[in-house]
């Protein structure tokens, strides 16, 4: 069983920062797993933020959070994180992180229907 737990959200001023991570839990290695981030605030459907490669090579971001947002990933750590930056109030959501097999240079882009594996979500809160 895939098990994904996220973590790192918080409330945060406008123009703060936060890193959320996304950890495999249990049994679960995610060195096999392309990773993406999505989000959802209250009353919209879910969007995709960034995602990256099972080999690191590959990321793509949605144009919201370019040049902002930053995804990593460390096979040792069994970890994948999102480094956010300059936040504003709009990145206010749950954020989710899930997963899927994929060839490790490529990456099944920000349509969360391609993905197989999801974990509960961190509530990142933008306000003053």
């Amino acid at each position: 069983q895939v098990q994904l737990v996220e973590s790192g959200g918080d409330l945060v001023q406008p123009g703060g920062s936060l890193r959320l991570s996304c950890t495999g839990s249990g049994s679960t290695i995610l060195d096999q797993f392309a990773i993406g981030w999505f989000r959802q605030a209250p009353g919209k459907a879910r969007e995709g933020v960034s995602c990256i490669s099972s080999s690191a090579a590959s990321t793509y971001y949605t144009d919201d959070v370019k040049g902002r947002f930053t995804i990593s990933r460390d096979h040792a750590q069994n970890t994948v994180w999102l480094q956010m930056n300059a936040l504003k109030p709009e990145d206010t959501a749950i954020y989710y992180c899930a997963a899927v097999i994929f060839p490790s240079s490529g990456t099944p882009g920000l349509d969360p229907s391609r993905y197989d594996y999801w974990g509960q979500g961190t509530q990142v809160t933008v306000s003053s």
